[in-house]
């Protein structure tokens, strides 16, 4: 298989491969997460506040107090990588017009040098990261095989399409398929590996914030 071949297959059937798997382990997922059920809360709600799951989303998203200056590169480093890489994602104009072909749907992107810029800078973040897990203690006893897994998981997209982009190390027809393949085995493992958070965050805070409303405990 040559480099325009396998260019051909990840903007092909590879695409559609990764996005079946996708599609097929996020609603897995949600079913068994549905399937674990609940009991049914007989007490009458102390409040309504239909707000309360999207503040909740915001709260939650925000450091605690005090612990940016007890763990600073984890909340600096988190936010910087999690900022770049949605930037990275959301706004390049390749990756808009993928999505225009997909679903239809666009927006105004940056100029790819500014896109270029902020997926160097998440790649520092990347690194920094990693190296504030590896030198402390605690963090490193508790990581797991899958936390380094997920790490350059998110980073090889990254770093492929950066070379692709610069026309570094390989050439520029097979970096790209590379870079294509890397965010696709990302895109079908996202479902079934910590990187799931990346859907499931925001609907388990929404739904702790109402059902604390409906307690009528703040959160």
């Amino acid at each position: 298989m040559t480099a325009g071949d396998l260019l051909i297959w990840t903007r092909g059937p590879g695409l559609a491969l990764a996005l079946g798997i996708l599609i097929f382990g996020v609603l897995l997922r949600l079913f068994e997460i549905y399937s674990l059920g609940r009991k049914s809360d007989l007490a009458p709600a102390r409040e309504t506040s239909p707000g309360s799951g999207w503040r909740t989303v915001f709260t939650r998203s925000l450091p605690p107090p005090g612990m940016t200056r007890r763990a600073p590169m984890t909340y600096f480093g988190g936010y910087v990588f999690h900022i770049g890489l949605a930037v990275t994602v959301f706004l390049s104009i390749p990756h808009i017009e993928l999505l225009r072909g997909l679903l239809g749907i666009s927006w105004p992107g940056l100029p790819t040098p500014a896109v270029d810029a902020a997926a160097m800078v998440t790649m520092i973040a990347l690194l920094a990261v990693l190296a504030s897990r590896l030198s402390n203690p605690v963090k490193r006893l508790l990581s797991t095989f899958q936390d380094y897994f997920v790490w350059l998981l998110t980073l090889l997209p990254l770093l492929s399409g950066y070379l692709a982009y610069h026309h570094m190390l390989l050439e520029y027809t097979l970096m790209l398929s590379l870079h294509i393949l890397s965010a696709e085995l990302l895109i079908a493992l996202l479902p079934f590996t910590k990187l799931f958070h990346a859907i499931s965050a925001f609907v388990s805070r929404w739904y702790t914030g109402q059902m604390s409303a409906r307690k009528g405990v703040a959160v």
